[in-house]
């Protein structure tokens, strides 16, 4: 595959969150960061950009996001929103997805190769049933959209590995590295970009004992359900003040860690502008 322009736009699945790096801008690395990484090892001619900010709804990636993807001319754009409306059970899942095809309709419109994702079904308890048939609606409509337009599908439920939880992070809604560093292998792999990605191989699981599931269930609600309550009781999310990680192009070839560290000492120390000197 001839080098070109990656571009990913999204909230926190696109982000990076559950796969923390104090290296990577935002503190996360991500899928994204680390297939851009392999496109920079494959041709350091590969250039990369990501808007992604995590809790973004829908309309929140497309009004802020997309017209800054779009104007950078990307060969390729990967495209994953929705999973956040999902999660309010009074969104209207057909007035939703009417609005993802128009998104999708204006990305497959500017020539790049377009990739969409289905969100994971993960099967839980019976208690999350009408959630996980919001996520199955989700998922076919994405399906048949995809085909509709022409955009490349990365159907994560046929990846039935996730439904191993050391794959994902505590939270239980994001992956962690292990499941960040599966889904870059993915995409690569259905672009035809040959990677240097080492895969940990999972040993069988061993279910947990009764009081250590009981643990474990107490600090899952403390430290994840109520946070994410109070945030939605009061009408703020984590990515209200977060910035996107990599705004402008950048060549992952030249290094990332070393292109954030600079992108932050940029930030702490902006250079003087129109300053000047009474003799």
């Amino acid at each position: 595959m001839h080098p070109g322009r990656f571009v990913a736009i999204g909230d926190s699945f696109t982000e990076g969150v559950g796969d923390p790096n104090l290296h990577y801008p935002n503190g996360f690395r991500g899928w994204a960061d680390r297939m851009a990484r392999q496109l920079g090892r494959a041709d350091p001619r590969w250039e990369y950009a990501n808007f992604a900010i995590r809790s973004k709804v829908l309309d929140q990636v497309v009004s802020d996001q997309l017209d800054d993807a779009l104007a950078l001319s990307p060969t390729h754009v990967s495209f994953y929103a929705g999973g956040n409306d999902i999660l309010s059970l009074r969104s209207d899942l057909d007035a939703l997805m009417e609005r993802y095809e128009a998104a999708l309709t204006r990305l497959t419109g500017s020539g790049a190769h377009v990739l969409v994702f289905t969100a994971f079904d993960m099967k839980t308890t019976a208690l999350l049933d009408p959630l996980l048939r919001r996520v199955q609606t989700f998922n076919d409509a994405v399906r048949d959209l995809s085909a509709t337009h022409g955009a490349t599908l990365l159907d994560h439920t046929l990846m039935r590995e996730y439904e191993d939880r050391r794959l994902w992070a505590p939270d239980k809604i994001h992956m962690n590295r292990l499941g960040h560093k599966r889904m870059a292998a993915f995409v690569l792999r259905e672009l035809g970009v040959p990677h240097t990605l080492k895969l940990r191989e999972l040993d069988d699981w061993e279910p947990r004992g009764w009081r250590r599931a009981l643990r474990d269930e107490g600090r899952f609600l403390r430290t994840e359900v109520a946070p994410l309550v109070r945030r939605r009781l009061t009408g703020r999310s984590e990515g209200d003040f977060a910035h996107p990680k990599w705004p402008d192009p950048i060549r992952p070839a030249d290094g990332m860690k070393r292109l954030a560290r600079e992108r932050a000492l940029a930030r702490t120390f902006p250079p003087e502008v129109g300053s000047s000197h009474l003799a």
